[in-house]
């Protein structure tokens, strides 16, 4: 690999530079995919706000071949920008795209050149979502290994540019070690460089590695700008809250070069980038908390409200929600219900107020009553729990998410046993297992492979629990149909020695799935923000709970199983069919909800009782849902008792 320095221009170059601009000029017709447009831009931007000021000084070109190097892709990235997809911002990144064309032809300084070329990157990236972190924490070991392979040849074991095959080349491969020039690059500079190349020289795009290892090679080649002992400072700092603030995420490290953080945030903060940069991982540690993240977000909400931007302001209110203060709703729960409840209900009427339309001054009082109560929340969850609460959350979430779940499976399998239609069971295991395995499977993909939002979160939630409502009536009616003596005894003569019917086997499974799958997701995602806040100490106090809970599940299964088989035939049918129409309310309630959260469905308020456990939230199209629900279970009972009077 050879990332090159410029700084000397042989006639080859000139001439292999003019092959480049009919290539760029192609590829902006041929690009591939809109995505590869941005990031070329980035690149080429990114380019200019490093080698500009090099070349040009107090109005005078210091290299001509350079300088057209510089005006030729402000040029390319005008143009790619032209055929980007339409969008509300492109009129304005095409005009400080002509802005900076025109600062180029004009020889303005480069330290003007070198902002509007930032300032447009920036508004590329964020305009387009152009890709500019790693998906995951970069494996710097790995790193190392794909160095050696790839790049060692030309710039050298140390990175210093010296490899063996560096002697002749023009320009030399850079010196990683080069203070004046790395200070000037971005870890994503550098990882742009490995993916799309640099035209003109032997530093050829590295396509045929993965994405996961151009990011691990991009920190690597950080690495080697940052001595030691500046790393050694770097860590003492960042373990004494610098660089807290500033660096939240890889995004906020890889996207700032080292003297952008120094001009922002002094010396001490660019010894901070050194040390994150060998030690990514302290990022994830340290990311902000749920209830920080929601005042984030708030913030921004109410920023982009008042700048006329309601949609935006209305999606930023529902993050605010769903990937902060609902990962410790859990925990909360058990410390002060009431809070946890009145800072649901008031981040819902902010959506509300955000979607009506709302005076600028409302939302923002609201805004400030929301950020007063994460206060007494933080300080209700303030500290490691004591060993008590710890139990008692992790008991809870799995005893309060898993009991709707397990009535629906008890329910399920107590029916196929006592009917003798064993046959059904490894369907309804199936289902439920294959939930399992897609949660956790879930989770992973969350955690390690892609980002799932809240919102996909919760409208997954959602549609599953609607659904599951629609099977568990069906199923409901089909057993209500059964519990007339002459009806079973018909259902008996044509079953008797047949499975059932496949339609209701299948029904069967399907509800055994979604019951368990529709919470399993969100009762880990909860877990996983409990362990963090309970501390090293409160670990095992946590692995109890959940283990006293799934006994408790396991019992109250038992119980169902064991004396709902005891009942006589008839009643049996009756109790089981009505505890799936009850769960089918439950459902319905729970599933609207969940949809209003991920912003899906409107959530109209209304003076009505709140019981989260029986799906009754205090919405119009959550109660009147539950109401349609209640009134098809109504029909579906005169339906069966007609046709039972009829035989």
């Amino acid at each position: 690999m050879h990332l090159q320095h410029t700084s000397r221009v042989s006639t080859i170059h000139l001439f292999v530079f003019f092959v480049l601009s009919l290539l760029l000029s192609a590829y902006s017709v041929a690009a591939t995919t809109d995505d590869e447009k941005a990031q070329t831009v980035v690149h080429m931007l990114d380019y200019i706000s490093v080698d500009y000021p090099e070349f040009v000084q107090n109005g005078k070109v210091l290299n001509q071949s350079e300088f057209e190097e510089q005006l030729e892709f402000s040029t390319q990235a005008l143009s790619l920008l032209k055929e980007m997809p339409a969008n509300a911002e492109q009129a304005s990144l095409l005009d400080k795209g002509q802005a900076l064309r025109k600062a180029i032809a004009g020889k303005a300084e480069g330290a003007e050149v070198s902002k509007q070329a930032n300032a447009l990157r920036a508004d590329v990236i964020r305009v387009y979502k152009v890709a500019v972190a790693p998906k995951g924490t970069p494996d710097l070991a790995r790193a190392a290994q794909l160095y050696a392979a790839n790049c060692a040849a030309c710039h050298g074991t140390t990175g210093r540019g010296d490899g063996p095959l560096s002697k002749g080349m023009d320009p030399e491969p850079s010196d990683f070690h080069d203070q004046g020039r790395m200070k000037v690059r971005s870890i994503y500079g550098l990882y742009n460089t490995i993916a799309l190349g640099v035209g003109g020289t032997p530093m050829r795009p590295f396509t045929e590695i993965t994405e996961e290892d151009r990011w691990a090679l991009a920190f690597f080649v950080g690495t080697l700008r940052g001595t030691d002992e500046e790393v050694k400072q770097g860590e003492a700092e960042w373990k004494n809250g610098t660089g807290k603030k500033e660096f939240t995420n890889l995004r906020a490290l890889v996207t700032q070069t080292p003297d952008e953080i120094e001009q922002s945030g002094g010396s001490a903060l660019t010894k901070v980038q050194s040390y994150l940069t060998r030690h990514p991982e302290a990022i994830k540690v340290a990311a902000p908390s749920p209830l920080q993240f929601s005042r984030e977000k708030l913030a921004q909400s109410l920023a982009a409200y008042q700048a006329g931007d309601a949609g935006t302001a209305r999606q930023l209110a529902i993050t605010a929600y769903l990937e902060g203060f609902e990962l410790v709703e859990g925990s909360l729960d058990n410390a002060d219900g009431v809070l946890r409840q009145k800072i649901e209900l008031e981040m819902m009427a902010l959506r509300a107020s955000i979607g009506a339309g709302k005076p600028v001054e409302e939302v923002s009082k609201q805004v400030q009553d929301i950020e007063a109560l994460l206060d007494d929340a933080e300080e209700a969850l303030s500290g490691d729990l004591s060993a008590t609460t710890a139990f008692i959350s992790a008991l809870l979430i799995l005893l309060r998410e898993g009991l709707e779940a397990i009535l629906v499976l008890a329910a399920i399998i107590s029916f196929v046993v006592k009917t003798g239609r064993r046959d059904a069971l490894r369907y309804i295991h199936y289902g439920w297992m294959a939930a399992v395995a897609l949660g956790i499977l879930t989770w992973v993909i969350a955690n390690y492979v892609i980002n799932i939002s809240g919102a996909n979160r919760e409208l997954t939630e959602g549609i599953t629990a609607l659904i599951a409502a629609a099977m568990l009536l069906y199923v409901g009616y089909w057993l209500h149909s059964k519990s007339y003596a002459q009806a079973w005894q018909k259902f008996i003569r044509e079953h008797v020695s047949a499975a059932l019917e496949k339609k209701t086997v299948w029904a069967m499974a399907g509800v055994s799935f979604l019951a368990v799958y529709r919470e399993l997701f969100e009762i880990i995602l909860f877990y996983q923000a409990l362990w963090v806040q309970v501390g090293n100490d409160g670990h095992v106090a946590v692995l109890s709970g959940i283990a006293t809970a799934a006994v408790l599940l396991a019992i109250i299964g038992w119980a169902i199983l064991k004396y709902s088989i005891r009942l006589p035939i008839g009643p049996f049918f009756g109790v089981t069919s009505a505890l799936l129409a009850f769960l089918a309310v439950v459902f319905a309630g729970n599933g609207i909800a969940a949809l209003q959260e991920a912003g899906v469905i409107e959530a109209d308020r209304f003076n009505f009782i709140t019981v989260p456990l029986l799906g009754i939230h205090p919405t119009v199209q959550g109660v009147g849902t539950q109401a349609i629900v209640l009134v098809l279970v109504i029909l579906g009972i005169w339906l069966s008792r007609r046709q039972a009077n009829a035989k």
